[in-house]
This record gives structure tokens, C-alpha cells and sequence, in this order.
């Protein structure tokens, strides 16, 4: 039998989140190893194992795979949350590429100078409630099914889900003009396997704060 996926990365969020939030929901345990310092990272690089010299890096099925879409899909495709067909998985690809793109402004908005924060932030909320929850708002109510794509979860839902926590670390209320997204959120997170994700003590990280900031400033010289 095949161990835990094993997990490289850093002790934080970053592009590893979302490969934590699909195994948890898959209910797949995994082990992570802390990328601390720069020796760390060098140590990987030298040792041949990231093939192009970056993280995340998961050990799985036999693999070192690398390139954070890459192990998102093959994750979905694994566990069976990438749809039933090509059709299917291309609905789930642009729902999971939009959610990325939201979630790429918010993971990066801690690394932003303090003088353009409050701009950003803006923009995020801007962009969530205008460009990319009415989507989401909207499949769901022409559907009417409980999830985005073939009335089963798959790792659009999950992504969603996820990105819609970080909005809402943004700003609490931001689905307000969303009721199908509040109801979504609910049936989502009271899935097992993703509420116990949820739960404090779990592999879950928690915001990106400034020592996180720090550690991978400190990594990568920036």
C-alpha cells in the first residue's frame, strides 16, 4: 500500500492551500514537510527532486510532482472530483481557473507595500462581487443543483469554498447579495471530511500574517 502523500512547502497558505483543501476533502491523510530556511529550499533543489527548481512539491504515487495545477488535477482525477467527461471537467477547469485568479489577489495581497494595501483590498472586494461571485451566483440558480457541475462535488466546489473563506477574511459580509453562495457555503462546509478540515487542529493554515511574510521574504531574498 502506498504511503501519505507527503507535502513540501512552506509552514503557511500560499499556493500549497488548495492542495491541502482537495486531499482533506478527498479524505486523504498527508504528511508535510516544512520548508524553514533557505538551506531548506537548497537542499531540495540540489537534491534534484523540483523540476524547475520551485515549490509546492508533493510526493505521490510514486511521484515527485510539481507545478501547483498539475497536482491539483491529478489530486481531482484521482479521487474522483473532476466531473464525468471531457465536458464536464472543461466547466470545472474555468470555474477553478476564476476562483484561482481571485485567490491569487488575496494570497498575494500581504506581500504589498503597507501604502497600496488598502487600494488592493478594494479591488479584491471589488472584483469578487462584481466579476466572479455573480457567476457562481448564477450557475447555481439556472441549474438549481446543490453544486456547480454535474449535481456532485468536485473540486470546483471545493475551490470555491475556499476562495469564498478568504473573501470573507476580506470583508465578513461579503455574500450579502449572494444567497445561493451563503447557501452553497453552508451545504459545503458541513460536508464531512471538509467541515472536520474546518476544525482547529487541523492541517488547515491559518491567514497569512507577517511572519509568514517574513520567512518567505527571508527564503528567497526578497
Amino acid at each position: 500500500m502506498a504511503g501519505k502523500p507527503k507535502l513540501y512547502y512552506f509552514d503557511g497558505r500560499g499556493k500549497m492551500e488548495s492542495i491541502r483543501w482537495l486531499l482533506a476533502a478527498a479524505g486523504v491523510e498527508f504528511e508535510e514537510e516544512f520548508i524553514e530556511t533557505k538551506e531548506d529550499l537548497e537542499k531540495l533543489r540540489n537534491d534534484g527532486v523540483l523540476m524547475f527548481q520551485q515549490v509546492p512539491m508533493v510526493e505521490i504515487d510514486g511521484m515527485k510532482m510539481v507545478q501547483t495545477r498539475a497536482i491539483l488535477s491529478y489530486i481531482a482525477a484521482k479521487y474522483n472530483l473532476y466531473g464525468k467527461d471531457l465536458k464536464e471537467r472543461a466547466w470545472i477547469d474555468m470555474y477553478v481557473e476564476g476562483t484561482t485568479d481571485l485567490m491569487g489577489m488575496i494570497m498575494y495581497l500581504p506581500f504589498q507595500p503597507a501604502d497600496t494595501k488598502e487600494k488592493n483590498l478594494a479591488l479584491i472586494i471589488e472584483r469578487a462581487t462584481t466579476r466572479y461571485f455573480p457567476v457562481y451566483e448564477k450557475a447555481l440558480k439556472d441549474h438549481g443543483h446543490d453544486y456547480l457541475v454535474g449535481n456532485k462535488l468536485s473540486w470546483a466546489d471545493i475551490h470555491l469554498l475556499e476562495a469564498i473563506l478568504m473573501a470573507e477574511e476580506c470583508k465578513p459580509d461579503i455574500l450579502s447579495a449572494f444567497p445561493l453562495l451563503q447557501a452553497f457555503k453552508g451545504r459545503t462546509s458541513n460536508i464531512p471530511t471538509i467541515k472536520k478540515f474546518l476544525q482547529p487542529g487541523s492541517q488547515r493554515k491559518p491567514p497569512t500574517d507577517e511572519k509568514f511574510v517574513a520567512v518567505v521574504r527571508k527564503i528567497f531574498n526578497i
